[in-house]
């Protein structure tokens, strides 16, 4: 299967060795013709090694090393980047930490056979959330809510990080425009998907919480997406659809502001 015709999972990492290896395996288990991209984000604990162990020798997988730890937005809007200028088309966004489960993966691809947007929701009927504290589950579901009814969004997962994109999704949003860099993006670029007009489909998954490593949520966090919320309803940050071409004219590989590709596959 050519890139052009192909899926790739973006996985953004920090610290996650002790879940990698096994989570590159079961995502190539389940799409053995699918490509995966790892955005590292110089993790001191060794991931970014294990990734360019993972991607020796492998053409399939791909490997993102930056400078600094510098977020999950921009680490998802480089993946989003390096695909469209590679020529996938379809683009899936995933966590590091089997929290978001692989064997869901057949089933979001096939979801955008007949739309642009497909969200693996914890909050649809035939979904379940493994392993929360009850309160836990309450200020999901409740920023979810907080989001949904401000912002009008016509979703009831509206913080998923597990999304599946149409190559033509994400030309059709203006990638530019996205500022969060937390948990918050996720909220912004489905809000920016409705702008769009885009079609988005729930798929209801089984959502465990993670066995290995440490959770990067913390309250810092959840203020962030909460005051990104009334800057979008109130502030001067409609979504845009993307101006210009609907065609990424970077060579493939490379990323805005670089001469020369910063993707390894070796």
């Amino acid at each position: 299967m050519s890139d052009s015709q192909g899926a790739i999972v973006i996985v953004p990492t920090y610290n996650e060795w002790e879940n990698l290896s096994r989570l590159v395996a079961s995502i190539l288990s389940e799409l053995p013709d699918g490509h995966i991209l790892i955005v590292d984000d110089n993790s001191p604990d060794g991931t970014g090694e294990v990734a360019d162990q993972l991607a020796f020798g492998d053409p399939r997988i791909k490997v993102h090393h930056r400078p600094l730890k510098q977020g999950l937005g921009t680490a998802y809007l480089a993946g989003f980047n390096y695909a469209l200028s590679a020529g996938y088309s379809r683009v899936v966004q995933m966590d590091g930490d089997f929290s978001h489960r692989t064997e869901d993966l057949p089933r979001l691809l096939a979801a955008v056979d007949d739309a642009d947007v497909a969200i693996g929701s914890r909050n649809v009927p035939g979904s379940r959330v493994v392993g929360w504290s009850l309160l836990r589950t309450l200020v999901s579901r409740a920023g979810s809510f907080y989001a949904r009814t401000m912002l009008g969004l016509p979703v009831r997962d509206c913080t998923s990080g597990f999304k599946c994109f149409r190559r033509s999704a994400l030309l059709a949003i203006d990638r530019t425009a996205l500022r969060a860099n937390g948990y918050a993006f996720q909220v912004e670029v489905t809000y920016a998907c409705a702008g769009a007009g885009l079609r988005m489909v729930e798929v209801p998954i089984i959502f465990p919480d993670r066995a290995l490593g440490k959770s990067k949520m913390s309250p810092r966090i959840v203020l962030e997406a909460a005051f990104l919320v009334l800057r979008l309803r109130y502030g001067r940050s409609a979504p845009r659809r993307r101006a210009g071409s609907t065609a990424d004219t970077r060579p493939a590989g490379q990323l805005p502001g670089q001469e020369s590709p910063a993707i390894r596959s070796r």
